[in-house]
């Protein structure tokens, strides 16, 4: 195994921890590629360029006891203080704590922006609309397969939410996940969507979500085909 690929395991395992809190069970949450509506680039706090790929998400129906005020910083507050509930409370069987954290959390990830930036503007163009819908689902489907049985990892964690820094259409929100052996720095990414506040990206330690997957699918498509890679991501996860 090349030491590249070793490291980009260690990425992943790292994102796995941090974003069980905010991706478990995030199924079904997709759409066909649509006309894009591309967001700014601008620098992020940690000087890092921002990609500039969009695409629109039909968004679910939301009970009213799961809205709140549309504002980035209570938004993150609001859904990290729900997600701890369900998770320590011991009267709650994993099926069902999957179940409320996945009504919690999937309207809020633009998961169709996700999948087309992970491609990248190199490899998004060779997919036809059909296959950027597949690969959508099945981009999901393996975030979801990689989150949803991690609810046993939770420690008592704490997550400290900083002030957002606004850069024209993109918010960033810096927080610290506080654990008795440390703390990380991890940094959400996002931007609104028809009038509703999304994460498209997250970074840990200055390592993007997005720029890992890219990576992976990048040594895919540059020695196989778009097929290639959609039976791949058919293929059950490492871990």
């Amino acid at each position: 195994m090349s030491y590249a690929k070793r490291n980009n395991q260690r990425i992943m395992k790292k994102l796995c921890f941090v974003l069980l809190f905010l991706l478990i069970a995030a199924q079904g949450a997709y759409a066909a590629d649509k006309d894009p509506n591309d967001p700014n680039r601008p620098k992020n706090p940690n000087g890092l360029n921002e990609p500039n790929d969009s695409n629109e998400l039909n968004e679910p129906n939301e009970p009213d006891y799961l809205k709140e005020p549309n504002e980035p910083n209570e938004l993150l507050h609001i859904k990290w203080n729900a997600i701890i509930s369900v998770l320590k409370n011991k009267d709650i069987e994993q099926k069902e704590k999957e179940k409320q954290i996945n009504k919690i959390v999937t309207p809020y990830f633009d998961f169709p922006l996700m999948s087309k930036l992970s491609l990248g503007r190199e490899h998004w163009p060779k997919f036809t609309p059909p296959q950027r819908e597949k690969f959508t689902r099945l981009f999901t489907e393996r975030l979801k397969t990689s989150y949803r049985n991690k609810i046993s990892l939770y420690k008592d964690e704490e997550l400290l939410i900083k002030p957002k820094v606004q850069k024209n259409k993109t918010v960033y929100i810096p927080t610290e996940l506080i654990s008795k052996d440390g703390k990380l720095d991890i940094l959400y990414k996002m931007r609104k969507v028809e009038k509703r506040w999304k994460i498209y990206d997250v970074e840990i330690q200055g390592v993007s979500i997005l720029l890992t997957f890219r990576s992976q699918f990048d040594d895919i498509l540059s020695h196989g085909t778009v097929q290639d890679l959609l039976r791949r991501l058919e293929e059950p996860p490492d871990s």
